[in-house]
């Protein structure tokens, strides 16, 4: 397959690697990590009001710019590249698109216009470490029980969470805890629901998140994608710098057997993951299959470039102050949010009949 991105999706890459480096640089995204938030309020209304990143690939009739999901992973592959420390992905690729795949059109008009402009931060509470039992009453419904490793939970102002095969949307009427994680740039929290009013969305709620994480995987494939061409970078400007023995180390084998893998590593999951968000909008049957595939072979590949990033470095490769093992802890973490690879590579065999 020839494929390659349009001037305009190229300029759209460019713009946003642009953006990144000159607002979000290393010491901001410390900072950000650091705060009691957890990203820069800051930086995301920019991103919002300067670039219209929240709302690119939600609908003009939603009051999003209308693009497809293909344009959404070029900016998540440059965010994976800077290691943005927002709350993009539980809003834009997590939220908007449950409200979108569940069709209710109310749902999708009171919600993703706040959405679309950067105003509500929203999340998505995944099934698989959720136990909410939903309750009807004569003020509407209410959810109680508990949602675990919820993405940017500890911010959000609405939480799609699902209740038996009922979807809603939650406001409040719920407590957080922050969770501790490998990981400072993405934050999780433990969500306790205890009688919290809740909307109903319409659709069959398995269904819907299943679609739903169908899509974040592919999402995060390519944000994998920019996490290991960083590291890689990395590993490769170092490697012409420092000096042993009279010379660069990139000229001994083992360090060039080294970047020289990872290279090719890189290059296949930049190839899968372009595919599947090729897939997401040209081939849609078939995404159930290649989402966890991209996911499971962009993880992997992030992991081994952030590795061997930091053998390349030596012992400045483990220090806090060195950049390197925030690389590192962005690909472990990755490795784990969706499913880890094992796993995602049984669930697309089990979707293939096997």
């Amino acid at each position: 397959m020839n494929f390659s991105f349009s001037p305009e999706q190229q300029e759209l890459a460019a713009s946003v690697r642009r953006f990144l480096a000159a607002k979000a640089p290393e010491p901001d995204l410390r900072g950000a990590m650091a705060s009691d938030l957890g990203y820069d309020a800051t930086l995301w209304s920019r991103m919002a009001d300067e670039l219209g990143l929240p709302g690119l690939a939600i609908p003009e009739s939603y009051g999003g710019a209308g693009f497809t999901f293909l344009e959404l992973g070029i900016v998540l592959q440059e965010m994976g590249r800077a290691l943005l420390c927002a709350p993009f992905f539980s809003s834009v690729v997590l939220a908007a698109h449950a409200l979108l795949e569940s069709g209710d059109e109310a749902a999708a008009k009171e919600w993703l216009p706040r959405i679309a402009s950067g105003q509500l931060l929203a999340t998505v509470a995944l099934p698989r470490h959720t136990d909410v039992r939903a309750t009807p009453g004569e003020g509407g419904w209410r959810l109680d029980g508990v949602a675990e490793f919820v993405l940017d939970g500890t911010v959000a102002e609405l939480v799609v969470v699902a209740a038996g095969p009922e979807l809603f949307a939650v406001r409040e009427g719920f407590t957080r805890h922050q969770v501790d994680v490998f990981d400072a740039t993405r934050r999780l929290a433990r969500l306790e629901f205890d009688g919290a009013p809740a909307d109903l969305v319409s659709g069959d709620a398995e269904a819907v998140l299943s679609r739903t994480t169908n899509l974040a995987a592919v999402g995060l494939a390519a944000e994998c994608v920019g996490v290991a061409e960083r590291a890689l970078e990395m590993a490769t400007e170092y490697a012409k710098l420092r000096v042993q023995f009279g010379r660069p180390i990139g000229s001994f084998q083992a360090i060039k057997h080294k970047l020289a893998n990872v290279l090719l590593e890189v290059e296949a999951a930049r190839s899968a993951a372009w595919y599947a968000l090729w897939a997401v909008t040209a081939r849609p049957d078939e995404v159930a299959v290649i989402a966890p595939l991209a996911l499971a072979t962009c993880a992997e590949t992030a992991y081994l470039a952030t590795t061997e990033n930091i053998q390349v470095h030596g012992g400045i490769g483990y220090t806090w102050e060195h950049p390197a093992h925030l690389y590192f802890r962005r690909a472990t973490t990755s490795r784990l949010l969706l499913g880890d690879p094992a796993e995602l590579r049984e669930t697309m065999l089990q979707r293939m009949g096997h």
